[in-house]
């Protein structure tokens, strides 16, 4: 199952997060991760804690299954707000100056051939508690069925 996070309104332009969004794009995530940690541009630093808030992000929707076949399964830079500002011109004139920001949207998932074997594992957590329950509630159920079998006996022979 599939985790997401959102970074919204960084202030950078999208165009320079696309360049790092582009880097990162179908790539381990532990791969990922040292590639941003040692990457020179600005925006690489908010890129790897929203790597890593996907990661827990998945870890939290899918217990007991190991995160080592994640893989950024998608990524893509949107345009945020724009904040316009005013800069001194020549000659009494003013130029405009437009202060981009960016949206930014995440997705880990765990690759094809570890897909399968994690859905296995998960399978096996949820099944493990609910085999555990259902003996407990199918022996109670059975005492009462017999007990309700005798006394119908009972009241026929009556």
């Amino acid at each position: 199952m599939e985790a997401v996070a959102k970074l919204r309104n960084y202030p950078t332009s999208p165009r320079k997060m696309r360049l790092l969004a582009d880097l990162i794009r179908g790539q381990k995530v532990d791969l990922v991760l040292a590639e941003l940690e040692h990457n020179p541009k600005h925006p690489a630093v908010p890129l790897r804690k929203l790597v890593l808030s996907a990661i827990v992000n998945w870890k939290q929707a899918n217990e007991g299954v190991d995160e080592s076949g994640l893989v950024v399964k998608t990524i893509y830079v949107d345009g945020g707000r724009t904040l316009k500002r005013m800069r001194p011109a020549p000659q009494g004139r003013g130029y405009r100056v437009r202060k981009r920001s960016n949206h930014v949207t995440l997705v880990v998932d765990v690759a094809g051939e570890d897909k399968k074997a994690a859905k296995k594992a998960k399978a096996a957590v949820k099944a493990a508690p609910a085999e555990e329950v259902k003996e407990v509630s199918a022996k109670a159920p059975a005492k009462k069925k017999a007990a309700a079998k005798k006394s119908t006996k009972e009241s026929k022979k009556a």
